[in-house]
């Protein structure tokens, strides 16, 4: 196997100019670069990715913590950073916590004995320390969720209120004046906006809002599926259900439709997030659309800018996003 100095030799040149040429770390005159490229070539040299990460302190990789890979949600916004990871030549480590506190601290702890250059992190609303445990490193890192905050932390606003407000007015415009609601888990930041969002727009049009119709589940189809069963025990049925995220109005369609009725000639549905497949739902679902790619693409160029140790970005950043309706075929005019 070739080694830098075998290259040197062949080259004419030494080992040290060797290693500018290969990590571009001074310049190199144009024919001297081109002898080195053509003998690296010729022997089929491979540096070492490790001894080249210790000379120029850098390994060309992301960390990127997050709740879990397997939620649509969670899974576009990594596809999106791995895409552009890779367009930057950076490899991404991809960690999945299911929100707990040890995975999270055995995580940081393998990515920062792997060197990362910088992290993302999305799981901080999960767990009540986690934002003293990501701030007790000084490896650059970007905080991309949109819940708990400090001074230190960078701040995701989604305007999720914004977005409640939109799905419920759609539904109203409509003609909906009974209007259910499958929320996540109140708790949760996302969650509560977005059932203010909803009050906000069931007051301005003076509509009740029902307590027996406001159900809660945790962003999972299985919650959709049973928190529509639970409504189907009760003597009246909203004709509009508002729910928190697409997979949740994925399973509140299949639990209606193995009731033999249909959305939306039956029960109109709305959902949240606009993920992929929720085109291809039956019917396609009108929903509130997020954009995974520009938080994914908006956060690692944020991380990039620190691992550059710009100034400008080592305070806490605010990336700030607004929803969109996305009108498809699941809610019912019933002004028509």
């Amino acid at each position: 196997m070739a080694t830098i100095k075998d290259v040197a030799k062949l080259a004419g040149v030494s080992t040290t100019t060797v290693s500018h040429v290969i990590n571009k770390t001074r310049f190199v005159a144009e024919d001297t670069t081109k002898a080195v490229w053509d003998a690296i070539q010729s022997l089929n040299y491979s540096p070492s990715a490790v001894a080249r990460s210790l000379k120029v302190n850098t390994t060309k990789s992301i960390g990127m913590i997050i709740t879990t890979s397997e939620a649509p949600f969670f899974a576009e916004i990594v596809l999106a950073v791995e895409e552009y990871c890779y367009r930057q030549g950076y490899s991404l480590f991809l960690c999945n916590t299911q929100n707990n506190p040890e995975k999270i601290q055995n995580h940081l702890d393998m990515l920062i004995k792997k060197r990362v250059d910088g992290v993302l992190v999305m799981c901080t609303e999960y767990t009540e320390n986690s934002l003293t445990l990501f701030n007790g490193t000084n490896i650059p890192m970007v905080i991309m969720d949109w819940g708990r905050h400090d001074e230190k932390s960078d701040r995701i606003l989604d305007n999720s209120f914004e977005g409640g407000y939109l799905a419920t007015k759609h539904l109203i415009d409509n003609g909906h004046k009974e209007i259910g609601v499958i929320a996540g888990n109140l708790e949760k930041t996302t969650a509560r906006d977005r059932f203010n969002g909803f009050l906000e727009a069931m007051k301005e049009a003076n509509l009740p809002v029902h307590q027996e119709w406001i159900t809660e589940g945790d962003f999972e189809p299985e919650d959709g599926y049973e928190c529509m069963n639970n409504l189907f025990r009760l003597e009246k049925l909203p004709t509009a259900i508002f729910c928190f995220n697409d997979v949740m109005a994925l399973g509140a369609i299949s639990a209606i439709t193995e009731r033999g009725l249909s959305v939306p000639n039956d029960i109109s549905i709305i959902g949240y997030d606009n993920i992929h497949s929720s085109r291809f739902y039956a019917p396609p679902l009108t929903t509130i659309h997020q954009s995974k790619s520009r938080l994914g693409t908006q956060a690692l160029n944020l991380l990039l800018e620190r691992i550059q140790k710009e100034e400008k970005v080592s305070e806490p950043q605010i990336l700030e996003f607004h929803p969109e309706l996305v009108q498809r075929k699941s809610v019912l005019n019933l002004n028509q």
